[in-house]
């Protein structure tokens, strides 16, 4: 079913943001922006959580999670161990969202119109696992950048 398809993608690639913090050979150039970089890794990085927290965990979870998307990117020096962490109880809400959701889950409309008309949920996930995926490939040219 679809959303064992995506546990498992968004797993994968949440491992993989994971995996490029851990890379960083200073903890200082995840917060770096610089060559006309919008936004640092870092920022990239709570921009995600911060998605995905909304998104599915809230949405689709029922958590409680409270929003702040101008800290996401306003925020700085977040500790490399804190942004880590913080990936993998994202990733961990993500699977416990996604795990008991049935093919009639999957097609009746996503509970908010976030792009510019309303969706079914399917499509709403299809379209934030890209979404991870387009900051994960960011991340990762942000890291060879910066750190040559």
């Amino acid at each position: 079913m679809l959303n064992n398809t995506l546990i498992e993608l968004f797993e994968r690639d949440l491992t993989k943001v994971v995996q490029e913090l851990e890379l960083y050979k200073s903890e200082m150039n995840i917060w770096k922006v610089e060559n006309g970089i919008a936004n640092s890794a870092g920022n990239l990085v709570l921009h995600l959580i911060g998605n995905l927290n909304t998104y599915i965990g809230k949405e689709i979870g029922k958590t409680d999670y409270v929003r702040n998307r101008e800290l996401e990117f306003s925020q700085k020096d977040v500790p490399r161990t804190n942004l880590i962490a913080q990936v993998k109880n994202t990733l961990n809400v993500v699977k416990k969202s996604l795990t008991n959701l049935t093919a009639e889950d999957l097609s009746n409309k996503y509970p908010l119109v976030v792009l510019d008309a309303e969706t079914t949920t399917e499509f709403f996930l299809v379209h934030l696992f890209g979404h991870l995926n387009y900051h994960l490939g960011q991340i990762n040219y942000h890291r060879r950048m910066i750190e040559g």
